[in-house]
Formats: structure tokens, C-alpha cells, sequence
């Protein structure tokens, strides 16, 4: 008696699909690459704004600076905030402000909290 095994071909895996980021997410990392990356994220919120001629977003984006060096990059993300150029495609940043500064000494530590409002460009 001759018994034939056939093989099956392996099964062929569906294409992954990547996820887009949202602006939330795109504009909370580059909140931390202007920290220099030494900021972890504690709190993002994000609500629709509107004006008689723009519509956008408004963010909430709480940043932690732990050690001396964070720290020290989260005095830079303070002073360059408000005038920095952000490349986040479809949305012009209308405004950006640190509203909030928690600063602790020993050990060293600061907790920053800031504002935008992104537009809708186009």
C-alpha cells in the first residue's frame, strides 16, 4: 500500500494595515522631540474648536522632565515653545503657550503644561 502526503501550501498572511496616526498623536511626539526627547507624556486632551472662517482643534498636553538633564531640556522646550515651527501636515499651529510649570528641586523635576490650538489648513 503507497500513501501520498500532499502539503498544503502555507496560508498566505492578510496585508497588515498601519494605523494613521491622529494630529494628537503627531503633535504629542513633536512636543517631546522639541523636549529633546527627555519628556514622558502624562495627559493629552483634545477638543474641537471653530471660528466663523477656521476650524481646528484645541490641546491640552501634559509633559514630565524627570533628572537634571530633562530638566534642563524642558527650560529650552519653555523658552522655544511659543515660536517654534511645527511641520504637522494639514494643520498650522495658531497658537502655543506653557501655561502651567511645576518645578521641583530634589529631586530634580518639572512638570510643564501647555495649550495649542491647530487650524485646519485648507
Amino acid at each position: 500500500m503507497h500513501i501520498e502526503l500532499k502539503s498544503r501550501p502555507a496560508p498566505v498572511p492578510a496585508p497588515v494595515k498601519k494605523r494613521r496616526r491622529s494630529i494628537g498623536e503627531r503633535l504629542v511626539e513633536a512636543l517631546v522631540a522639541l523636549g529633546q526627547g527627555q519628556a514622558t507624556l502624562l495627559r493629552h486632551s483634545e477638543s474641537s474648536w471653530a471660528s466663523i472662517t477656521f476650524a481646528g482643534t484645541r490641546h491640552r498636553v501634559t509633559l514630565l522632565f524627570e533628572g537634571a538633564e530633562a530638566v534642563e531640556a524642558g527650560e529650552c522646550f519653555i523658552a522655544f515653545l511659543p515660536e517654534h515651527e511645527f511641520a504637522l501636515p494639514g494643520h498650522l499651529v495658531a497658537d502655543a503657550a506653557v501655561v502651567e510649570v511645576d518645578h521641583v528641586a530634589h529631586p530634580p523635576r518639572m512638570t510643564v503644561v501647555c495649550e495649542l490650538l491647530l487650524l485646519e489648513d485648507g
